[in-house]
């Protein structure tokens, strides 16, 4: 039997599983990610025959096909999340998204590179890649937690606090954790350039020209999709899912030919489309399409990941290096989240749930192999296992907490904003 059969074997038992998990799960305190990345563990510790076993699932041999592959769910997922956006766009309407992008981010990566320089003495840039790897909250893993479906409770989408923070928090840090992650390969380079016109024209332009772009896009898209005269041309006549792969796939193309961030575009051009056409059925068709793609996604990466831990990922694993997974995860980003908030008008109850379900994902993942893919480093043992065990120890904690709170929270009315 070829390893090529195999593959095709595995990838329809996981087709199953995506379709069969969740409705085995539903109303239990565990997730699909959780139960996925247990399975993928499982898997990794068994003796199976060659070529599998003795480290094949390591990402740091596969650095190419994981960052093709996460960057894949992150676009897909972004779409999803920026259609589900039905606020109206403003400053103090996503207020909290703004405090958490602009404090709670930067914060957080400064702290947890802190710690890796003085507890795991990596050096400058490399603990800044490592902390900015850790950043992006992630929008596949925190879809039980977001914003649901346009066609169930359509007010979730507007006046959840939680849901709608964490939903555009997600949706944006992806594309404002790449500026980190460059300044972390500059600063870990040979010879770094921090001149003033690198990091003006490298590491904030790309993010204003991502915006832009995505503006653009997702307006012409909007047009196509919902206000074009012909209904031979308009899209939404036909029902076709397939639209949500146009809307992740074109913002991020062209914004990345012009020099622009990529991630940025696609959920601003997903924000852009959902607001042109707000309670039209065809945002429905999209995000059932696209939560079906991500229902694919999550099992493969998280199968991925257990896969990776189950194989050797965590060999040599030292006490701090855990610290610093669990600190990151459970008190740097809890602590940091919640002085953000402290007079939002988010109120204490989804202050405190916000600032605690920031959920690691695939992001981390991304980042890492696309730094790794760019500058390898004598260290990327200790990132990859790090990186792995956040996830790991984040998919644990909140898949099994996030929707009992969050469903406690909202019963008790504590989701409404502060008026």
């Amino acid at each position: 039997m070829s390893s090529l059969t195999v593959l095709f074997g595995v990838a329809g038992l996981l087709a199953l599983a995506a379709a069969i998990v969740p409705k085995l799960v539903a109303n239990r305190p565990f997730s699909v990610p959780l139960v996925m990345l247990i399975a993928g563990i499982v898997l990794g510790l068994l003796p199976l025959p060659e070529p599998y076993g003795n480290g094949w699932s390591d990402p740091a041999a596969h650095l190419h096909g994981v960052e093709s592959f996460t960057q894949l769910g992150i676009l897909v997922a972004l779409a999803g999340a920026g259609l589900s956006v039905d606020r109206k766009f403003g400053l103090k309407r996503w207020g909290s998204t703004w405090r958490l992008l602009a404090l709670t981010m930067p914060l957080s990566i400064l702290a947890i590179a802190a710690l890796g320089y003085w507890w795991l003495a990596l050096a400058p840039g490399v603990a800044l890649l490592l902390a900015a790897a850790l950043a992006p909250t992630d929008p596949v893993l925190a879809g039980d937690i977001g914003v649901p479906h346009p066609d169930v409770e359509p007010e979730l989408a507007r006046d959840n606090e939680i849901r709608f923070t964490l939903t555009t928090e997600a949706g944006l840090n992806d594309g404002l954790a790449m500026p980190f992650v460059l300044l972390g390969l500059a600063m870990a380079g040979s010879r770094p350039n921090l001149a003033v016109s690198w990091v003006l024209v490298d590491l904030l332009l790309p993010v204003v020209t991502g915006v832009v772009v995505g503006l653009i896009v997702g307006r012409g898209l909007g047009w196509a999709i919902f206000r074009t005269s012909s209904d031979r041309l308009r899209l939404a006549e036909y029902g076709d899912g397939l639209v949500l792969l146009a809307l992740a796939f074109l913002p991020y193309a062209l914004s990345e030919f012009a020099h622009g961030n990529g991630f940025v575009a696609v959920f601003t051009a997903a924000v852009c489309v959902r607001k042109q056409e707000r309670e039209h059925e065809y945002h429905g068709v999209l995000h059932a399409f696209g939560h079906q793609l991500e229902r694919l996604f999550v099992p493969l990466a998280l199968l991925g990941l257990g896969l990776a831990i189950g194989d050797g990922l965590l060999t040599g694993l030292r006490p701090l290096e855990v610290v610093i997974a669990v600190v990151a995860v459970l008190v740097v980003r809890p602590v940091v989240g919640w002085v953000s908030l402290l007079g939002s008008s988010a109120g204490r109850p989804a202050s405190l749930a916000i600032a605690f379900f920031g959920v690691r994902g695939i992001g981390t993942l991304f980042y890492l192999a696309y730094a790794l893919d760019r500058l390898p480093i004598a260290q990327q043992g200790v990132l990859w296992r790090v990186g792995a065990l956040a996830v790991a120890v984040s998919v644990l904690v909140h898949g099994i907490l996030a929707e009992p709170a969050i469903q406690r929270i909202e019963r008790m009315g504590g989701h409404l904003p502060a008026h």
